[in-house]
């Protein structure tokens, strides 16, 4: 009998993660339960969070919604998701807020200036992110040289024909984030970090993918925009930074990770 790959071997990574996914889905079980009975017994209500969402939706007789299982693993994959590619995201945009100083500074003067806006201790709104215009193109442009998310699988519903490639009903096919994000044919010189690219119309639909696209684009997508923005303003006020080791390498495990951490220095700035 052939085993299925990857192997459950203890010690390994893979069976670590068995372990606590496991563990997790023993708390969910319960959470769920609790949940349930609220929702019937109106103490919480559909929209109140995500949980909410996915026990009431399908709840019909026409629409099948999603099992106990189902539930848990989304929310294990949204929690994994949020926390690791924000995290991945942020490192990756300060090294290259680091190596690209003219960007810094203009970064820099769109922070500041929405920092005037505001009061002593007052906290940031969503119309103050909406002014981070060249932020998020900054962001953006880190989101397309160094995506957290390599890319994913999709299961075939039915026979199709791809490119001359037939795929059966029941496979599984794997996209990848690259195959576009480093294309020239959408991105002219696609290896320079560039921000300007993302002016105006910005990339031809489904080129610039980190969060997905279409129906399944990733549900988080606006939530770590708030995170990344909130959390590069707070420190962009305060300091400038320079890398320890300027040749560090960066390595996909699975997501974008630089081999000693990323080490910085940070300079606060002069009053």
């Amino acid at each position: 009998m052939v085993p299925k790959v990857p192997i459950d071997l203890p010690g390994t990574r893979y069976h670590k993660a068995r372990v606590a996914a496991d563990a997790l889905r023993q708390q969910l079980t319960q959470i769920i339960e609790e949940r349930r009975i609220a929702l019937r017994n109106g103490r919480a209500s559909a929209e109140q969070d995500l949980l909410s969402f996915l026990l009431s939706n399908g709840s019909d007789e026409e629409e099948r919604g999603l099992t106990d299982d189902e539930i848990k693993d989304n929310i294990i994959l949204l929690l994994y998701a949020g926390h690791d590619t924000s995290s991945s995201t942020l490192t990756s945009l300060f090294k290259f807020l680091a190596e690209n100083p003219h960007c810094y500074d203009q970064v820099l003067r769109e922070q500041l200036k929405v920092a005037s806006s505001k009061e002593e201790g007052e906290l940031l709104e969503w119309k103050d992110l909406q002014r981070m215009k060249y932020t998020w193109r900054v962001v953006q442009e880190t989101l397309r040289l160094l995506p957290p998310a390599q890319g994913g699988f999709r299961k075939a519903i039915k026979d199709f024909t791809y490119s001359g490639f037939t795929i059966p009903k029941g496979w599984k096919a794997y996209w990848t984030v690259n195959a576009t994000h480093f294309n020239s044919k959408y991105f002219i010189n696609p290896k320079k970090f560039d921000p300007s690219r993302f002016e105006g119309a910005g990339p031809a639909p489904y080129t610039f993918v980190p969060f997905g696209g279409g129906l399944r684009i990733c549900p988080g997508n606006e939530f770590a925009r708030v995170e990344i923005l909130v959390f590069l303003h707070n420190v962009l006020k305060n300091f400038r930074w320079n890398l320890v080791d300027p040749d560090e390498k960066i390595i996909i495990d699975p997501m974008p990770l630089p081999l000693k951490g990323l080490p910085i220095k940070l300079i606060p700035h002069s009053k």
